[in-house]
């Protein structure tokens, strides 16, 4: 019986592991997502800017 303990006090620790490691991931995540999109925004508005800045010089 208590090898069943044991082994049930491993599992429960074993998921609390991979909880914080799934949380962990999801928080990569969104913080990937808002480099990504922090550097399309960049991108863009370089763009219009030198768009703007041709298009006025003429």
């Amino acid at each position: 019986m208590s090898a069943l303990i044991q082994l049930s006090h491993d599992l429960t620790e074993k998921n609390t592991r991979l909880d914080r490691s799934d949380e962990r991931f999801e928080v990569y995540q969104k913080a990937t997502q808002w480099v990504v999109q922090l550097a399309f925004g960049l991108i863009a508005s370089a763009t219009v800017t030198i768009l703007i800045t041709s298009i006025v010089r003429r």
